[in-house]
């Protein structure tokens, strides 16, 4: 029996993680979740789960939580709030597997610690391995323990290299989809609304991280996690334009010999397989090998998509770089979304933001979030300096989920 704890729950990666949960009682048992605001699906979830411990966003929300469970008549759940009780939830000592998949740099603490008492982690938040991957796989090492990617790219990458050695690897190829503007002039970007850029052709994800797609700064962060997670040069690692988002990955090895991983487009697949490793399970979710008859393959257009190419450039620096890159694009994005700069303006502040930001090498998680609330700052001027409307200030870091 696994017992699990998850770190955003009620979002999009947590409800898939207790679907699977779900369809196999006799192997995973729920110990704890730290969920964001929203109350009333967690209460759903502390109810039909009775996990030992809930984590909220704040001490309202926790005290609202916890007359909503006496309520309710569930008993034997330890309410907490804030990050010190997403860390809690991280850090349980009855878990043996963490699910990292709160949005943004406010899962990081969490992540690194429940890495350092010794648990597996699944990531699926690639903003950590961005702004903290070295720290993080630094000290995974050192705790003997696997780092489990749930991101589909990367762990597809990760069943390839099942096939092979890390040193025979010649490169690796992280597929996208190109997003819903992949055929839209560059031209027509500053006309770009919010509702067709969260049309996202493939995938059903999170505001924030669909907006990424379209921008395909999504597919910039994977890269700079594949460097991290994998030990690989940026210069290893390439992105291909593939529609049909059949295959997820490639792993290319030196003899020229290509592994492809492929599968049906439901995030349960890749959280079974983090799961149940180094098992495979039988499973439901099939793919039909007919549907290969049609694929698609385009290098990306760097010049229409230029986010790709800063992430480029912060994955060559590191550090406080790459910290920048995802503190800037948060800010810039939630700035879109409410309106107050235009959707080809997300890449105007990132590099406004990387330019001003030094290239150095941050040492401690304190140091990475010292640095995150530098750049946030920057960010929140550039957004300003774009818009007469405010942007709404996002501090960091702080638990919600999108």
């Amino acid at each position: 029996m696994k017992r699990i704890s998850i770190l955003g729950s009620t979002g999009s990666i947590g409800r898939s993680t207790l679907d699977v949960v779900e369809s196999y009682p006799d192997r995973f048992q729920i110990i704890a979740l730290a969920a964001g605001r929203n109350l009333e699906t967690t209460l759903e979830q502390a109810r039909r789960w009775k996990p030992r411990v809930v984590s909220v966003a704040a001490e309202e929300d926790a005290e609202t939580f916890h007359k909503s469970l006496k309520t309710s008549g569930i008993s034997g759940v330890d309410v907490v709030h804030g990050s010190a009780g997403t860390v809690r939830v991280a850090t349980h000592p009855d878990a043996d597997f963490v699910v990292s998949a709160i949005v943004g740099v406010a899962g990081l603490e969490a992540t690194y610690e429940a890495v350092r008492a010794g648990k597996t982690v699944g990531l699926a938040n690639k903003e950590c391995m961005v702004a903290a991957g070295e720290l993080i796989t630094a000290e995974a090492r050192r705790q003997g323990k696997p780092l489990l990617p749930i991101d589909s790219e990367h762990n597809a990458v990760h069943q390839c290299l099942r096939g092979g050695r890390l040193e025979e690897v010649e490169r690796i190829w992280l597929t996208a989809s190109g997003g819903p503007f992949r055929n839209t002039p560059k031209s027509e970007f500053s006309s770009i609304t919010v509702e067709q850029a969260l049309a996202h052709p493939t995938w059903k994800m999170g505001r924030r991280i669909t907006i990424d797609s379209a921008t395909l700064m999504n597919k910039g962060f994977e890269v700079i996690e594949a460097c991290r997670l994998f030990d690989l040069k940026p210069d290893q690692v390439k992105v291909i334009v593939h529609p049909q988002s059949t295959i997820h990955s490639m792993v290319e090895f030196v003899d020229g010999s290509i592994l492809a991983q492929f599968s049906v487009t439901d995030m349960r697949l890749p959280i079974l397989y983090a799961l149940t490793y180094p098992e495979r399970i039988r499973s439901d979710m099939r793919f039909s090998v007919m549907d290969l008859r049609h694929l698609e393959f385009a290098p990306p257009d760097m010049e229409k998509f230029p986010c790709l190419a800063l992430a480029y450039e912060a994955a060559e620096a590191g550090g406080a770089k790459s910290v920048a890159l995802n503190a800037a694009d948060e800010v810039a994005v939630a700035a879109f979304l409410d309106g107050c700069i235009r959707f080809d303006q997300i890449t105007t502040v990132i590099e406004r933001v990387l330019n001003e930001t030094k290239s150095v090498q941050l040492e401690s998680i304190n140091r990475i979030l010292e640095a995150d609330v530098g750049a946030r700052g920057a960010a929140q001027e550039k957004v300003h300096q774009l818009s007469n409307k405010p942007a709404r200030l996002r501090p960091s870091p702080a638990l919600r989920e999108e």
